[in-house]
Order: C-alpha cells, then structure tokens, then sequence
C-alpha cells in the first residue's frame, strides 16, 4: 500500500464493494475506507432487481442459497386492489444486507483489494484523503460514503433534496413467506415492502413522510399485513434512514468522482438503488481505465434518467391517493402492461449483460 492506488474509495458499502470488484476486475488497483467494519448494516428494501442480480453475476459475488429468496415480480396491494407484474426475463433477489456485504467484502478480499476498516475520514486535500492514520492517495478518489457523504461536502460539491421529504424503517420477520413476489401494501400514510431475504425469513420495509417513523404505529395502516406477521418473531432491531432524493451538483470534480447515493439518491420506492449504485460502478471504472474521467459524468445521467423519471412519477401517485388508487386499478386491469413496466424497470441499468435464468451465483457454505 506504498504506491497510491488507481482508485482509492472512501466507502465500504454496496456501491463502493462493487467500485473495487470491477477496478480489479479491469486491471486496476484499489483501496477502500471505511470508519466501520464488516458486515455493514444499513436500512434498506434488501431487494434486487434482475439487473442487479446480472450484476453479481458478472462480479462474482457468491451467498448461500439458504441466505436468500428470489421473487418472480412485483404485487402491489391497495385496499381490496391488487395489482401483480412478473419479471418476463430472469427474476430478482432478496438478501439481507449483512450476507450481501460479507459476500462481497469475500470477493473483494480474493481479488486483491486492498482495505483500510476502522478508519475515519478528516480531510479531503487535491488526491488525499486525510484519516485518523495518515495521509492516503489516489489516481482518482470516489466518494462512496453514501447519501449525507462527507467526502462530497469536503469537496465543496452542493445539494438539493425536494420538498416531500420521505423516511424509512426496516425490521426483519422470521417466517416462510407467502408469496414469490415483493409485495407492496399501499395506505394514505406510505408504503410497506414485503421482501423474502431467506426460506424463513422476511423484510418489512416502512417508507412514509413521517419523521421519526415508528415501525409499530406506521404497520397498523395496514390490517392485512398485520395479520400476516402476527406471532412472527422478530428478528432484527429496527433500523431507519432518510430523507432522501439528494441530488449533487456534479458527479465530478477535479479527480474526485462520487458513486452510489453520494452521486445522487432515488426514493427507494421503485427498488432500484443497488442496481442502479452497480451500474454506476461499471460505468466509472471504465472511464478511469480508459483516462475519461468526463465520460462518467455524461453515463451517470443516462443511468439515472429512467429510474428517476419512473419515482417522480410514482412519487406523484403517493402525495395523490385518488391518483394511486386509480393508477393501481389500472394496472390490475392491464396485467401484461404492468408486467412489461416493472420488467422494463428491472432489466434497466443491465448494461447489455445476459439475463439470469434462476437463482444467481449461490452455493452452500460460501459468504
């Protein structure tokens, strides 16, 4: 760790895991920071879409099955409407968020990176990354220190975050869940998410304008999962995040480039943040193979375009409940319109890598 890296990554999450896996994977040298240690544990939905698991796929990334839970689409549930989607190619992945990072913290590790855990982050000066055990640089430093990222404000780089500002809070159940797809309980007071992370197991995501947002209170708006978890045990302390939607003025500057939620954070009301995060990966390491580190700038507004117009657009839905009762109803009336909607949603960000064809890159006793 003499020699300065060609990316030196300030977080240690999804985003900047993935960061480092395809800077290996191109040839490239890595180091992460991060002032945790593994595994890391934040709230989130815990659900990938198609085109994250391809991602996994393509970096390697190994859990065993017994620590995880496809899901074939998409139910959303308003009142007595539902509505349901099917992925029409490959199908998603619940996993909770602890066993996504050990695996890919494994990965990492096998690959060469290298990584500097329990190191807090003081300063940011040209190329350096200044901690609480010295100086430390690199040929391009990413921010991946997620949604409220230091690295970004250190940089001078400015945010906006909307005004319907939205929290979350997730709680994990032990129980067979009931269906093969993530479902989505709506109410006037925000949104439940259903998500199988294991054969046993399920996470119960929270999202609502509510601030602090008590689990508790927030699941009496909707009965029917009530009865579902009643007698489930819990299994995890609750954890909440928010708000979000942060959007920075630029994902670059100088040679400092941010990735993840630093570079700009989605509600998580479509599913997509981790797809999207590995999208973002892919798309900086080849800029800085290639020495174009602009490109990147040009390819995150790509990849974000779509996912963000779909969630201004559902987020429109939730301020509106005459408007998302009458959207849900429609989708129930156009099933294969609905499916083709949530496949495009899934497949996006794929980057032309293949379709999975079942459960991804899982083998007994691995993470």
């Amino acid at each position: 760790m003499s020699e300065a890296p060609d990316l030196l990554i300030v977080g240690g999450g999804p985003a900047g895991l993935a960061t480092a896996i395809e800077a290996r994977l191109a040839g490239l040298e890595a180091t992460v920071i991060d002032r945790r240690r593994p595994p890391i544990d934040v709230a989130c939905g815990e659900g990938l879409m198609p085109a994250g698991v391809d991602h996994l796929h393509r970096l390697g990334v190994k859990f065993p099955e017994s620590k995880s839970g496809m899901f074939s689409g998409i139910r959303y549930l308003d009142g007595e409407v539902e509505a349901v989607a099917r992925f029409r190619s490959g199908a998603g992945l619940g996993v909770r968020r602890t066993t996504l990072h050990r695996a890919m913290v494994h990965r990492a590790d096998n690959l060469g990176v290298g990584f500097l855990w329990g190191t807090a982050v003081r300063g940011l000066e040209d190329n350096e990354v200044l901690t609480d055990r010295g100086s430390f640089g690199g040929r391009v430093v990413v921010a991946a220190d997620g949604r409220l990222s230091r690295l970004r404000r250190m940089a001078g780089i400015a945010t906006s975050v909307p005004g319907q500002r939205r929290f979350g809070v997730r709680r994990h159940y032990r129980r067979v869940p009931w269906n093969e797809t993530v479902d989505v309980f709506w109410a006037d007071e925000g949104e439940a998410y259903v998500t199988p992370v294991g054969p046993e197991m399920i996470g119960v995501a929270m999202l609502s304008r509510t601030k602090p947002l008590d689990f508790d209170h927030q699941l009496r708006h909707f009965p029917k999962l009530l009865r579902r978890l009643d007698g489930a045990e819990v299994t995890s302390r609750d954890r909440g995040a928010g708000p979000f939607g942060h959007r920075p003025e630029a994902v670059i500057r100088g040679r400092l480039a941010l990735v993840g939620d630093a570079s700009g954070s989605l509600d998580p009301i479509t599913g997509e943040g981790v797809s999207v995060a590995f999208s973002e990966a892919r798309a900086l390491v080849r800029a800085v193979k290639w020495g174009a580190l602009d490109d990147y700038a040009v390819e995150h507004r790509r990849i974000m375009r779509a996912p963000g117009i779909l969630t201004d657009l559902l987020l429109l839905a939730e301020r509106h409940p005459n408007l998302r009762r009458l959207t849900i109803r429609a989708l129930a009336a156009l099933p294969c319109f609905f499916s083709m909607v949530v496949d495009r949603i899934g497949r996006s960000g794929a980057n032309g890598s293949r379709a999975s064809t079942g459960r991804p890159m899982v083998r007994s006793g691995e993470g």
